[in-house]
């Protein structure tokens, strides 16, 4: 049947068209209030007025609404407004944190509210407050309270303040904060800003005695200025050198860049200065990092670094080979003994890369190479069109100056340095094969012997070759708990050959600033053997044993100003191969590890090394899990030191700790005595929600020294103290 309309006018048309779109916007809010979570309300007993449209619970009562669950044991909420009172062990949780109360007004529907009495807890803080104002889901305010880490009714620490605002996995700020110990206040904070994004302690206190400093007691204050700048702020006593003060600024998002700042000054008044001597030094050390990425292929990184240590300078029982850095920040010292001042700019074109390098030498008793400045370009291998060869090229332009002799006299030297290669890689048979040639200038504006504009030219050819055997063995055992996943065998040889052409210019007319310049003539081989047993476990590929072997060889090397060794009177010298290094690493358990490394002294003819081993160690390693872990190593120098280590943690109890580390000497020699050259001893005790670590450190250089550790079971990669007067320890290899 087919109906016409007639006379069917296009205003209707549009009439009609509305009508459609009216409802099917009703069908849709229709099936998105369907679709809208219904608040869930159970309770020993549950009643319901239409009138009022609110519904009475008692006993027992739960609501579920939108990802909050709230218990209490007397509920009213208006089931229209979403606006509810709860009585009785009211409870509120949601997946940032909970709070519990006497009473708790609550807006289910924008989850806002307010709880008398009040116990919250935002992880990992817990707290109490006489009113918490839940201002939002990710924010509530609490105040006339405490916040602590400690769950404890009557916890250990405690931070009382008049307010806190609390916003949950993100940061916590309060205002004239007070810190109790059990029920003793110990300082006042007028503001309190912590990030619980980067956990970490806003006081560091760590109390102790050595040798060097007597009694003294290091602490750092936390301060936060806005979200991105926050800092350290110094305040020492050494009972031996008097008070230190400093500061630190990290800074983390701004138009140019991140970075960082440390300032850290002392007056030191030496307690133990020999009658006439100075007893009044001033001493300082800063530093500054900054980075900046202006874009995805453009940085620029600059370091500055500053001592001023008017004891090394002004004290002559002073030892000329210690500093400031050395005395007050050993774990700096270690990382670097001489820091560099920079800055380097950096920008990565498609297929090469620009550097701008300027290099100072801030402090006066340091002896680096200042590079003012340094430009360097390098071409990394590139094929040329369509041929099998490759080219490369590394340039490099700057202004240099080193200090020189005894006398103070630096030298100063400009140079162009450019090293251009073409590469020829192929495979024959199974063999990956790499020959080259290169061809090296180097432009100075002056040589060592007052000549100007001399052009050194060195040439080198060379070739590079490896392959990779390998076999799979059927084996799948798990005797002795080995758990053996079948078993593959890798050998991989390689071999590199080197020769350098005699360079145009000799060395003795070249000022010798750094290793460009010294470069000889040169005819050697690399060789190195790889040898590796892999299995799986859990799925993953693991090197059972990784077995590495490295050589050089010199061939045909020659005696005079170019000589690479020095043959025994009557021996003449043809090849010779040089130090033969050893690596071996073992996997035998997941929980067990074996590394060694040992040299093998076979290049000097005139030392008593040779063809002997003159340096071999070793660690062995055992990860007890919870129960503890055991370390043992040794580090043997045929002219220096034979030292064994040994650490050793184990659990005492649930609440007990102990932890060994020693370091002991079977060899005497110039630098070191025979005996033990460094003990610790650890005990560490649970307090709930601390760790106190108590350590007994004695070295055979600085004596002994006993400090305290704190540290929050709630941040255990944080701890009160700074570890000034410790290293890190690993065995073997001190």
């Amino acid at each position: 049947m087919i109906y016409k309309f007639k006379n069917f006018h296009p205003f209707n048309s549009i009439i009609f068209g509305l009508i459609l779109v009216f409802v099917l916007w009703v069908n849709l809010v229709s099936a998105q209030a369907a679709k809208e979570s219904p608040m869930v309300i159970n309770g020993d007993n549950v009643e319901y007025s239409a009138d009022n449209k609110e519904v009475v619970a008692t006993g027992n009562i739960e609501v579920i609404y939108k990802g909050t669950k709230l218990t209490c044991n007397r509920l009213k909420v208006n089931m229209q407004t979403k606006e509810g009172l709860a009585e009785g062990n009211a409870r509120i949780q949601d997946d940032k944190g909970v709070v519990t109360g006497e009473k708790i007004i609550y807006n289910f529907a924008n989850k806002t509210g307010i709880i008398s009495n009040a116990d919250f807890r935002a992880n990992p803080y817990f707290g109490k407050a006489k009113k918490v104002e839940k201002l939002s889901e990710s924010e509530f305010v609490a105040k006339r309270g405490y916040f602590t880490t400690c769950s404890l009714d009557h916890p250990h620490y405690r931070f009382a303040a008049k307010k806190i605002s609390v916003f949950p996995q993100d940061k916590m700020l309060a205002q004239q904060a007070t810190l109790y110990l059990g029920t003793v206040p110990l300082f006042y904070l007028p503001q309190f800003n912590y990030s619980m994004k980067e956990p970490i302690m806003h006081v560091q206190v760590e109390p102790g005695t050595r040798k060097d400093w007597g009694p003294y007691l290091l602490s750092a204050w936390r301060y936060n200025i806005t979200d991105n700048v926050n800092g350290l702020a110094f305040l020492d006593y050494r009972n031996k050198l008097g008070l230190a003060e400093g500061f630190e600024l990290n800074y983390i998002k701004t138009p140019v860049g991140k970075g960082d700042f440390k300032f850290y000054y002392t007056n030191e008044k030496p307690a133990d200065q020999p009658k006439g001597a100075p007893t009044e030094f001033q001493r300082y050390f800063m530093r500054w990092r900054h980075k900046w990425n202006i874009d995805e292929r453009t940085n620029v990184t600059a370091e500055f670094f500053k001592i001023t240590d008017k004891r090394r300078k002004n004290d002559p029982n002073y030892p000329s080979s210690r500093n400031f850095l050395q005395d007050y920040f050993f774990r700096e010292y270690e990382k670097d003994v001489q820091p560099l001042s920079y800055a380097l700019f950096h920008h990565a074109f498609n297929y090469s890369s620009l550097d701008l390098l300027l290099q100072v030498r801030t402090n006066h008793w340091f002896n680096q190479v200042e590079k003012k400045p340094e430009i360097n370009y390098n071409l990394p291998s590139l094929q040329l069109g369509e041929s099998p060869l490759y080219f490369e090229s590394i340039n490099q332009l700057g202004t240099y100056n080193v200090k020189g002799n005894a006398q103070g006299n630096d030298l100063t030297d400009t140079r162009l340095d450019t090293k251009n290669t073409v590469s020829l890689p192929t495979k024959i048979a199974f063999i990956q094969f790499r020959p080259f040639v290169s061809s090296r200038q180097t432009f100075y504006d002056k040589g060592a012997n007052g000549q100007s504009g001399i052009i050194r030219t060195i040439f080198y050819s060379g070739a590079d070759m490896s392959t990779k055997f390998y076999r799979i063995f059927d084996a799948k055992t798990n005797f002795l708990g080995l758990d053996i996943n079948g078993l593959r065998h890798i050998i991989t040889p390689t071999v590199g050959y080197l020769y350098t052409h005699p360079p145009t210019i000799p060395n003795s007319n070249i000022k010798q600033i750094d290793s460009v310049d010294s470069i000889n003539r040169g005819n050697t081989a690399a060789l190195s053997l790889s040898n590796k047993l892999q299995t799986k476990r859990s799925g993953q590929s693991v090197d059972l044993v990784d077995f590495l072997i490295t050589t050089n060889v010199v061939l045909d090397p020659k005696t005079g100003d170019n000589a690479f060794l020095t043959p025994r009177a009557g021996e003449s010298l043809k090849d010779n191969f040089s130090d033969i290094l050893f690596k071996l690493k073992i996997l035998p358990y997941s929980w067990m590890r074996f590394e060694s490394d040992a040299t093998f002294a076979h290049a000097d003819h005139t030392s008593a090394n040779y063809n002997k081993f003159s340096l071999a160690s070793y660690d062995l390693n055992f990860d007890l899990g919870k129960n503890g872990s055991f370390s043992l190593g040794q580090r043997y120098e045929r002219k220096g030191k034979n030292e064994v280590t040994l650490g050793y943690n184990f659990r005492l109890s649930p609440k007990w700790k102990f932890g060994i580390y020693e370091r002991y000497n079977f060899k005497k020699s110039s630098s070191l005595e025979r005996g033990f050259q460094e003990q610790e001893y650890t005990l560490t005790r649970d307090l709930h929600c601390w760790e106190l670590d108590i350590t007994l450190n004695k070295k055979e250089i600085s004596g002994t020294t006993i400090f305290f550790t704190f540290r929050l079971k709630a941040f255990p990669e944080n701890e009160f103290g700074f570890d000034q007067a410790m290293t890190k320890k690993k065995s073997g290899t001190q």
